[in-house]
């Protein structure tokens, strides 16, 4: 946690109310996403109780199952799951652009840019926590797998085509949300704990309502005392006033609400009326039920995200959404030309390409967001990763070559602390026109003033081009971080990985089975 958070959560609680961490929104949000509310059943994972899902607050589509270990039911659910969604994620498939991307030439080894077709827009999925997305990808991945009637004739327990389908895709989303500043699905919380500091810790950040209430709170009421209300507040019945963000339940509706009607959904079906309910008067308590859990999460997620267009967006957060739309592109080309769903397990190359892109776009999105918005820029300098200052003298020199080029020295007054030192040398940076420029620290003067030498982004004559050198009274912001992240090594194919991390031999027909026991292996 950065010094300026600390002050910000302290400031929060102060004054009663969440305060801001950024002055623009460093997400994208599209003009329709679709925002799915799941439930769970307690002490099974996986096992679906309930979800709203749709891209109108007034008009979700519910579904509920009534016994949520019957898998019979459970797979009806997610078909119907299935029917809600892929229309939603196809819709965007045949609205592409032309497009160019880098690939290497298999011949030369060398990056080349090719003609390709980029989809205009990608699918957003939006859900209330955290929890949420791990569930996604827990539901990807039990569904990727199972086999439809097309497949297999013989299967005795075929599921409809769209549910392998949204498997893959919710095993897609799950792998992307794991992407440093990708936007195609996003916890309502994290975004909102993102822009705006509260003056509870980040694990009661994840309660969506109780996080709403610190951004909001109501009239006569601080932002504490309204969060306190929305966790623990309970009514008469011991039922909480407002339901967890999910995919969990209340261990109390759970007992004394939900177990009832359950089994009685069970003795009705089994024929063992108690009561004179029947199945359907049975299952529709179930529904009611499980509906008035989920309401209330479902209005908060569509809140956040009213809160949030709230704030303009970030000039980069277009940028890391184009990234978005390749992926989706990608994945779309992969399931349209029949390869097979995702392993259960990534080979050793997969892996680490997978980490060094996580990593290289957490470098890319702390620089970028430092650069879109003034707030977080103060972070960094509070922690000695920038300065910002005043111009006071320009100095023109060149460099000693046949072609001399421009390599003037600027002096910047600055009240900052930057974590430079003489004699060290070092880089600095700032945005010229969208592109970084480099500068040369070289010393420090008496007064405190710094001394650097600007490097490129000057043109090619003689003389730099206009604006390219700042003038003497410029105020200018200078970073000690690159603005963009350096690729890591290239990683060989699988067919040259050491045995040792995957590659050969197998590695096409998957793991090798064990040596057959033999009697020299027995005492």
């Amino acid at each position: 946690m950065s010094l300026l958070t600390t002050l910000a959560r302290l400031e929060a609680v102060r004054a009663g109310r969440a305060q801001p961490l950024a002055t623009v929104r460093h997400r994208h949000l599209s003009g329709n996403p679709l925002v799915f509310v799941p439930l769970t059943t307690a002490g099974e994972a996986g096992a679906p109780l309930g979800a709203m899902v749709g891209t109108d607050p007034n008009d979700p589509r519910i579904l509920v199952i009534p016994q949520p270990r019957d898998r019979d039911l459970r797979w009806d659910f997610l078909a119907d799951l299935a029917r809600q969604v892929m229309p939603y994620i196809d819709a965007y498939a045949d609205a592409v652009e032309p497009a160019e991307r880098t690939e290497t030439d298999p011949e030369t080894g060398k990056r080349v840019k090719v003609e390709a077709e980029l989809c205009v827009d990608a699918p957003q999925l939006i859900v209330p926590g955290r929890a949420g997305i791990e569930y996604v990808r827990l539901l990807g991945r039990s569904m990727r797998f199972r086999r439809t009637a097309e497949e297999d004739p013989d299967n005795p327990y075929p599921v409809p085509t769209q549910v392998p389908l949204l498997g893959r895709w919710f095993t897609h989303l799950g792998e992307r949300a794991r992407v440093p500043g990708s936007s195609m699905l996003l916890a309502a919380t994290d975004l909102l704990s993102r822009h705006w500091a509260t003056g509870q810790s980040n694990l009661e950040d994840q309660h969506l309502r109780a996080l709403l209430e610190w951004i909001d709170p109501g009239q006569g009421m601080s932002g504490a005392e309204a969060a306190l209300r929305a966790e623990l507040g309970r009514d008469e019945a011991g039922q909480l006033l407002v339901p967890p963000a999910g995919p969990a339940t209340d261990p109390a509706f759970d007992n004394k609400l939900l177990a009832p009607a359950i089994a009685r959904f069970d003795a009705a079906r089994a024929g063992e009326p108690r009561d004179g309910d029947g199945p359907r008067l049975a299952e529709r308590e179930i529904r009611r039920l499980v509906v008035d859990q989920m309401t209330g999460t479902w209005w908060s997620v569509w809140q956040a995200l009213e809160l949030l267009r709230g704030l303009p967006p970030g000039e980069r957060a277009e940028e890391r959404w184009t990234r978005d739309r390749w992926s989706y592109t990608g994945h779309r080309d992969r399931v349209r030309a029949g390869e097979p769903p995702q392993p259960r397990r990534d080979d050793a190359v997969t892996a680490a390409q997978k980490l060094a892109t996580r990593e290289t776009e957490q470098v890319r999105l702390d620089a970028q967001e430092a650069l879109d918005d003034a707030l977080v820029m103060a972070g960094r300098r509070f922690a000695g990763e920038a300065f910002a200052g005043e111009v006071t003298e320009v100095v023109m020199e060149w460099t000693e070559s046949k072609r001399p080029s421009p390599r003037p020295l600027v002096t910047v007054a600055t009240e900052d602390r930057p974590q430079l030192e003489d004699g060290a040398g070092g880089k600095v940076f700032r945005s010229l026109d969208g592109r970084p420029q480099a500068a040369e620290f070289v010393r420090f003067e008496e007064d405190g003033r710094l001394v650097l030498r600007l490097l490129d982004k000057m043109g090619r004559g003689r003389e730099p081009e206009p604006g390219s050198v700042p003038e003497k009274g410029d105020r200018v912001c200078w970073t000690l971080f690159e603005h963009d992240a350096r690729g890591g090594p290239k990683l060989p194919d699988p067919e040259q990985t050491p045995w040792t991390h995957g590659g050969p031999p197998g590695h096409l027909t998957g793991p090798a089975l064990p040596d057959p026991v033999t009697a020299e292996d027995v005492l």
